[in-house]
Parts: structure tokens; sequence; C-alpha cells
């Protein structure tokens, strides 16, 4: 049986407050990947910047 994945934010990965990279370790990419489609969200649809506050409230550390 396959034990289940959670999502955590990075403690090691980490340039504000991990959740970019928490996401790359979940979806097993690499976090630049994250960062990249983090900042297309803020530039072309503003949501990006809340979102990733609200993530960094709600995900756990590792």
């Amino acid at each position: 049986m396959e034990a289940k994945k959670k999502l955590y934010r990075s403690l090691s990965d980490k340039k504000l407050l991990g959740v970019c990279g928490g996401f790359a370790e979940y979806f097993d990419v690499d976090s630049t990947v994250m960062r990249l489609i983090f900042l297309f969200l803020v530039l072309c649809c503003g949501v990006g910047v809340l979102g990733y506050l609200i993530c960094a409230l709600v995900m756990p550390a590792k």
C-alpha cells in the first residue's frame, strides 16, 4: 500500500515562506517551475499573492 503524500511548506527549499518549495516537493518538479507559475499568476491574474498568503497560513511546516 502506497503512503499518502502530504503537502507541507518546505524548510530547506524556500525563498520567502517555503510555499513554492513545498508544492515543488509534492508534485515532484523543480522549485523554479513553481516559482515561475506563481510569478505568472501574480502578473497576469493578480490572484497569486492572495493564494500564496493563504497557503502560507494554512500549510504546516515540514
